[in-house]
């Protein structure tokens, strides 16, 4: 189409790594198409150097742009979240019209999406927010995509999306999530599920290195041979890269010079205060985000090491039944980790109206994504059986898998608890776990006690209603 009309197929404004990434990927399925950065240098510089050779022309400017287009324009937006998105958006609907699709693929919070729907929509045009994860990769070779906003502009964006998607067995990893913002709610939840993973995962580590008294070398190959089984998953398979990466500076591994102060940039943090927003219980996630700050303040850790007391040294004295208790551990929180998630999305879903299809969601994150896991086909085949499942926990499959290892779950726990080791995440999996299968729980007491003090009532197992007592 572009070849006869000297128009191209798309274009992308923000040509930063992602931006520039992810138009290199489009231009080699076949499209042609357009780069445009408000900085000069940076397009010049692409157009001069990755882009040279291909498919690809620059534009003088946004009204330039637009013109080399074909109709209806299809316009990705990849710009830092917040006031450039903002402003990229008052720019372009100065030069598009009616019936021109707008793709913004950053990390934007999705209320920020659902008004950003709404306004351009008032203008006639179909606006997308779309939810991009698998970095600088994933970008160039294949992304998982979730993509929110009117049916009409994603059926206009499915040729593209579906071929520039990764690839599995059953399709490409890209579906129509939903309208509005429900594309980047999606994308923030996956991150926070992403935040549990990589940090049941650390303590794995912890697990391993302090109790079990791993070398580095010894922890490559564990994780090696995990990525093998029921834990397969990108996470699994660079952590075990990573312990066999040599310190270019100095001998030994590189890990071990990283400082272990980690850094988070919002999608983490706006999982959990959605979460809240919601009333959904999601501790494994909120506890992964209080790992990162705990991290932050390593000064403070420092003196306090030296000031608080801890239990006595010691270690495990069979390192191959330790290796495995942990890895049954990992399975299991790494379990409720993903049954939060997809609880929180189950939630959204009936209070925004969105019918989030949660099968296709598990589907997508199967390749590309960064939670990219076997494990996820799991997830898919328990949808499968019951699309309107509470809770993967109670799925016949996960029930079984989490009952047949919960004793060691339990003991690995324990002694690394007894051994002062932190496991924030993966105690509050199973501390979730133990409630969510709890039939009484003593918030009899706390309704009780909120109405002594506040007056606020509670209410009783035998009767309907509120009650208040003058309590002596």
């Amino acid at each position: 189409m572009a070849a006869e009309t000297g128009k191209s197929d798309v274009a992308m404004v923000g040509l930063g790594v992602m931006g520039a990434n992810l138009l290199l990927n489009l231009e080699s399925r076949g499209f042609s198409g357009v780069g445009y950065d408000v900085n000069a240098d940076a397009m010049g510089k692409f157009l001069s150097g990755p882009g040279a050779g291909k498919a690809l022309v620059g534009a003088d400017d946004w009204k330039d742009m637009a013109a080399k287009l074909e109709r209806p324009r299809k316009v990705f937006i990849l710009v830092p979240a917040g006031k450039p998105v903002e402003s990229v958006l008052d720019s372009l609907s100065e030069v598009l019209e009616a019936g021109d699709v707008i793709v913004e693929c950053g990390n934007s919070f999705y209320e920020d999406t659902n008004r950003r729907e709404k306004r351009m929509s008032a203008a006639g045009f179909h606006f997308t927010g779309m939810g991009v994860s698998g970095g600088e990769e994933g970008a160039r070779l294949g992304p998982s995509m979730m993509p929110g906003g009117p049916k009409a502009g994603y059926d206009n964006l499915a040729p593209y999306l579906e071929k520039i998607a990764a690839q599995t067995d059953d399709g490409p990893c890209v579906t129509y999530i939903g309208p509005g913002g429900a594309g980047h709610y999606v994308k923030m939840v996956h991150n926070g599920i992403e935040y549990g993973d990589m940090q049941l995962i650390a303590e794995a580590y912890d697990l391993l290195k302090r109790h079990g008294g791993l070398s580095n070398a010894e922890l490559a190959d564990v994780f090696a041979a995990w990525n093998e089984t029921e834990l397969e998953s990108f996470l699994i398979e660079i952590t075990a890269r990573i312990f066999r990466q040599g310190d270019p500076d100095g001998g030994g591994e590189l890990l071990d010079q990283i400082m272990d102060s980690a850094s988070m940039k919002g999608t983490g943090k706006w999982t959990v205060q959605d979460a809240l927003d919601r009333g959904v219980a999601i501790p494994t996630i909120t506890a992964a985000v209080d790992a990162r700050l705990l991290s932050a303040i390593r000064g403070e850790r420092q003196k306090a090491a030296g000031a608080l007391s801890g239990p006595g040294g010691g270690g495990t004295t069979d390192k191959a039944k330790w290796i495995e208790a942990v890895r049954s551990a990992l399975y299991c929180a790494k379990t409720c980790s993903y049954a939060q998630g997809m609880a929180l999305l189950g939630r959204a879903s009936e209070e925004f109206g969105w019918n989030l299809p949660f099968g296709e969601i598990a589907r997508i994150w199967k390749a590309g994504c960064i939670i990219r896991a076997k494990f996820l086909g799991s997830i898919q085949e328990a949808y499968a059986r019951d699309a309107s499942l509470a809770n993967l926990l109670v799925d016949p499959f996960f029930n079984g898998a989490l009952a047949e290892r919960q004793e060691t779950w339990r003991q690995v726990v324990v002694e690394g608890q007894l051994a002062g080791i932190p496991l924030p995440a993966m105690s509050a999996s199973l501390a979730y776990y133990d409630a969510y299968r709890s039939g009484h729980l003593p918030a009899n007491l706390v309704q009780a006690q909120r109405d002594l003090f506040g007056a606020h009532t509670y209410q009783r197992l035998d009767k309907e209603g509120s009650f208040h007592t003058q309590w002596d």
